[in-house]
């Protein structure tokens, strides 16, 4: 099968491999239709990393089944479907009690198999593959694996009908918290540099848009709240840019109030100072939030599928570009140069 495999300098070739087959009887495998490019994998863009090299890349797809093992129930042959990711050891404590987020084996179980998004074909066990609804595309299911990391945070907040919401950053992922905090009954404000990502954000329904290159977003914060501050704040950016978005964070958010943090760092230590006093003698909660699984009794990627097929979601506006795989690296080109491009959501077709 045709694949794009990391470089050296952490770039992208395309090679053929060799399929991957079934290796039980309860797995899938499924030819890939759409991939994302997510912001996790921009960090690794240009960068080279040995453990890396030569390897398959790509964690958000969608495609069609072509074959399924002998005790496979849920899906059949021919059927879209939203393929997910996150995918644990299934043996540890963690993975026991459905809190595979969490899975000390995590990355390495997923990059063995469901977490090749960036080839022709995957495969992966039956119950993370979900059928698609007819009004859902291939395009609009690569971008579940992003409203799953939203709702995971969306859910870890706490979130209550009328909250005060800031978030930091307009990516997918801060657009997709934005329409869940508006779904719940919040008042929103996000805050971005990118002109083209805050017009969006007010399309989507945000309340306030704010261009943190150009206004104040703890004055337009206290504005927007009575003085008091948000109740609850999503840092959606991460990346390099954590030791500057995560102080913002804190910086916007009231007494009493919650910083949830959903952007990811860079490997290793991070040393980001804080206003650690105010954090404290405030009672400021500070909510790391990692991926998602389940909630209660609920896999987070079908409740995300289930808000898009019922309209509480929206995806169309934030796919701003399509590349063929073929196009790899000038896809990732497009995604990383979003204050020139305008991009916010690249999909793949393979």
């Amino acid at each position: 099968m045709k694949a794009a495999l990391k470089t050296d300098d952490g770039r992208f070739t395309i090679e053929d491999v060799e399929e991957p087959v079934l290796p039980a009887a309860d797995w899938v495998k499924a030819r890939v239709r759409m991939a994302g490019i997510c912001g996790t994998d921009l960090r690794h863009w240009k960068k080279p990393d040995e453990h890396l090299a030569c390897c398959i890349m790509g964690h958000e797809l969608a495609g069609e089944v072509v074959e399924v093992g002998a005790d496979v129930t849920n899906v059949a042959v021919g059927d879209r479907v939203l393929i997910e990711s996150v995918l644990g050891c299934g043996h540890c404590e963690w993975c026991r009690v459905r809190q595979y987020n969490r899975c000390p084996g995590l990355y390495a179980t997923r990059r063995a198999s469901v977490s090749r998004a960036y080839a022709e074909y995957v495969v992966g066990p039956a119950h993370k593959f979900y059928r698609l609804p007819d009004a859902i595309g291939f395009d609009d299911a690569s971008l579940l694996d992003t409203y799953a990391v939203c709702l995971h945070a969306h859910h870890l907040s706490g979130l209550t009908v009328n909250a005060k919401v800031a978030i930091v950053g307009a990516g997918p992922i801060g657009l997709g918290q934005a329409m869940l905090a508006k779904a719940g009954g919040a008042d929103v404000l996000i805050v971005d540099t990118v002109d083209h990502s805050l017009a969006v954000a007010r399309e989507l329904g945000a309340d306030h848009a704010v261009d943190s290159s150009s206004a104040d977003p703890v004055a337009a914060v206290i504005a927007m709240t009575g003085g008091r501050g948000a109740d609850i704040v999503f840092e959606c950016v991460g990346g390099e840019e954590m030791p500057t978005t995560l102080p913002l964070a804190t910086k916007l958010v009231r007494r009493g109030g919650k910083v949830v943090i959903v952007g990811g760092f860079e490997d290793g230590e991070t040393r980001i100072p804080l206003e650690w006093q105010r954090i404290q003698m405030s009672e400021i909660t500070l909510i790391p939030s990692a991926s998602f699984a389940f909630h209660d009794i609920y896999p987070e990627q079908a409740e995300v599928l289930e808000l898009v097929a019922r309209g509480k979601l929206q995806t169309q506006k934030l796919i701003t570009h399509r590349f063929p795989l073929d196009r790899i690296n000038e896809a990732f080109d497009i995604a990383q140069d979003k204050a020139r491009t305008g991009a916010i959501f690249v999909g793949l077709t393979i």
